[in-house]
């Protein structure tokens, strides 16, 4: 199956600082692992800048105008994670960008699915606020262009990071024609996510998962909880946050994923867009910090895109 690889060096020159664990080396590493020549039929792809219009149907404009009033002459440290250097609102763009770039093929329909390897990831920024790494909300800024570009009435962004997507599902929850789906470590940062969160319209589904927890378990609660939710929700496109983090190795959490839940995940959710939109899958990169463990995870999510 086609399936079109979005990335731009750009990513790169987001300098984070020095041991923090969203660096470069994190695409550096992804990027080898889809070198080898099984990946050689991927369609690659330069992300382009997302449009300030872009950005701003999921952001609050002056939030937006803020970010790039930063001086990209020198770093500024956001919060204790968040670092905005000289490079970062390039990437931050191109990684926004990409995302809508990868709607726009899969609806276009040269790629059946799209994979978007940039960076800084996107799922913690909210409206109005950047965290957690995230500047813009990559996936919420591809649903509003879904549906401004493509006249979508049912979209659903559907995170498999251990961390939850507090910035994707304050921004899409209150559209009724949006759904967020996530399962996610907690307690864990941000300590959002709650199954009593359920957005303005019942569109909102989270599933916390303890500790420890291994692909077994992950594997029954998507199974049985959230798929369902997601197949009853009927969307015409499926955007997926995928983060790797919540494999057994990775340093920010405690679950117990291991490579082959990954290709589950990935075949199920494809399983769902077979039957509710056409195949039609956008996937982009969010947390995963071993890098090797994220090398891997990778590599078995973009061979599953492929169906190969």
């Amino acid at each position: 199956m086609s399936v079109a690889l979005f990335t731009h060096p750009s990513a790169l020159a987001h300098d984070t600082g020095y041991e923090h664990p969203e660096c470069a080396e994190r695409i550096r590493c992804v990027l080898r692992a889809l070198e080898t020549q099984e990946f050689a039929p991927l369609l690659r792809e330069t992300a382009p800048r997302a449009s300030t219009a872009e950005l701003k149907a999921a952001h609050d404009p002056d939030y937006v105008d803020a970010i790039f009033a930063l001086p990209r002459d020198k770093t500024t440290t956001i919060d204790g994670d968040t670092v905005f250097s000289p490079g970062t609102l390039e990437a931050a763009l191109r990684s926004a960008g990409g995302a809508c770039a990868a709607v726009d093929a899969v609806m276009e329909r040269w790629a059946q699915a799209a994979f978007v390897a940039m960076r800084p990831p996107g799922h913690h920024a909210e409206a109005d606020r950047a965290m957690g790494f995230c500047f813009f909300n990559n996936a919420a800024v591809a649903a509003f262009h879904a549906r401004a570009r493509w006249g979508l009435t049912r979209i659903a962004v559907v995170d498999f990071d251990v961390h939850h997507g507090n910035g994707t599902q304050h921004i899409l929850a209150p559209h009724p024609e949006m759904f967020y789906a996530s399962s996610h470590q907690s307690p864990s940062f941000p300590g959002t996510g709650q199954p009593s969160e359920h957005g303005g319209s019942n569109n909102v589904i989270n599933v916390p998962l303890l500790p420890g927890t291994n692909g077994e378990v992950f594997r029954a609660v998507w199974e049985t909880q959230i798929i369902p939710r997601i197949l009853a929700f009927n969307p015409e496109l499926l955007i997926l946050s995928a983060g790797f983090d919540a494999h057994a190795a990775d340093p920010m959490a405690q679950l117990r994923l291991r490579e082959p839940d990954f290709t589950w995940i990935t075949q199920a959710l494809l399983a769902v867009a077979d039957t509710c939109c056409q195949g039609r899958v956008v996937s982009l990169l969010e947390g995963g910090y071993d890098l090797t463990a994220l090398a891997q995870c990778t590599a078995a999510h973009v061979r599953a895109l492929m169906r190969l």
